[in-house]
């Protein structure tokens, strides 16, 4: 990938700040919380702990209240979630703009269930199944178009495309690569496979395909724990009747493993490596943040350490660059998970400081302009004969 020059560049679109929902997943039914553990509102979070509760929790007695854009209770449906967090993201595509949602969050708190949900239940299922029904829906109001998706895994630092077979013979290397050009791609993984997609069946066909790929794991905190950050990517194009300017637009939808605790979630061998992955790159992600906040509130920093690590670097356009993002912050009010409650609500306050540019990715197809250009010589050249004929016949 070559270099460390990491700042974002200047874009002369309109800036936005990164939009941050919270939602607190329901209570296990062998927990028992205290009723003044977790208060919420539209935008904001109360959370406060008598002595006996800090205790458990290794925690000092306090109470913090964290404002974000929307708060979600345990009570919250898939689309009320849906429609507070990707929708705009979806409107925003098909307006031009790239767009990314990210689930972050401690481990067992809900971000896939909130990604994906259940595919096959209509109540159930989660932004992801959601937001590609709503796409192909407003998608048959254009006059072209075509859909692409793909699907990334990053597990233990190492690249795996989803959407292929496990031991397929002819899987091109994956390797994270930056197209800086005014126009250019931004930041993309060569290698990494995109298949052509008519339809939300066909979506959701892949996803469970790629389901089934996935790394994940059984701990005390989660049965089925994903050990992997995973993205999943629509890439559009659009364009107008009679128009040779095409919009191309993509829109990823960000699952984070969850950070972990060792002696909470007992993991060992194989699993507790998976962990140290994780944790150190979620490090890093926090690294990250904490530099474009520093950048945000006036600071020199011309350096940001997207290149620290593979999810890092694949998150550069999302955070900080020509994206419009939002993050959903899942987590748990219940004791146990105090401590990490209380540092996912700290991080997601400095994602939301978070300033990103908006810019409409538009650009002439030369073929097509060729082809009009074609045709407008034709016609010229047929115009100018008949002009030639109608003076000659009045000579």
């Amino acid at each position: 990938m070559g270099g460390n020059g990491d700042g974002d560049g200047d874009g002369d679109g309109e800036s936005g700040a990164v939009t941050v929902i919270v939602r607190v997943r329901p209570l296990h039914l062998t927990n028992q919380a205290h009723d003044d553990v977790c208060r919420i509102s539209d935008n904001a979070l109360v959370l406060a702990w008598t002595h006996d509760i800090a205790n458990y929790a290794y925690l000092p007695p306090a109470s913090y209240t964290f404002q974000f854009d929307r708060c979600f209770g345990t009570d919250s449906s898939q689309a009320e979630v849906y429609k507070r967090t990707a929708q705009p993201a979806v409107n925003a595509m098909l307006e031009g703009f790239n767009a990314t949602v990210i689930a972050y969050g401690q481990t067992g708190a809900g971000k896939t269930f909130t990604m994906e949900g259940d595919l096959d239940s209509r109540e159930m299922r989660g932004v992801i199944p959601r937001a590609t029904a709503e796409i192909f829906e407003r998608l048959t109001r254009c006059e072209w178009y075509e859909v692409k998706a793909s699907y990334l895994e990053i597990y233990c630092e190492e690249l795996c495309d989803l959407l292929l077979p496990l031991e397929h013979p002819d899987a091109p290397k994956l390797v994270l690569m930056e197209d800086k050009s005014k126009r250019g791609k931004g930041v993309f993984c060569h290698g990494l496979s995109e298949s052509t997609v008519a339809n939300e069946r066909e979506v959701l066909d892949l996803i469970h395909f790629a389901t089934e790929r996935r790394k994940v794991g059984e701990t005390k905190m989660n049965a089925r724990s994903s050990r992997s950050h995973c993205i999943f990517t629509m890439l559009i194009e659009t364009r107008k009747a009679g128009s040779d300017t095409l919009r191309k637009s993509k829109l990823h939808f960000v699952d984070l493993a969850g950070s972990e605790r060792v002696k909470k979630t007992g993991v060992a061998g194989t699993l507790l490596r998976d962990a140290r992955y994780i944790n150190t790159s979620l490090f890093f992600l926090e690294q990250v943040i904490v530099a474009l906040h520093e950048r945000s509130s006036g600071k020199n920093r011309s350096h940001i350490p997207y290149r620290n690590s593979m999810m890092t670097m694949m998150l550069k356009d999302s955070l900080g660059g020509n994206c419009k993002t939002t993050m959903i912050a899942t987590m748990s009010a219940e004791e146990f998970s105090l401590p990490e409650t209380v540092s996912t609500c700290r991080f997601a306050q400095r994602v939301a400081q978070i300033s990103n540019r908006l810019e409409v990715n538009e650009e002439v197809d030369p073929k097509l302009m060729i082809q009009r250009l074609k045709a407008q010589v034709v016609d010229l050249k047929q115009a100018l004969a008949e002009a030639r004929g109608e003076a000659g016949a009045g000579g």
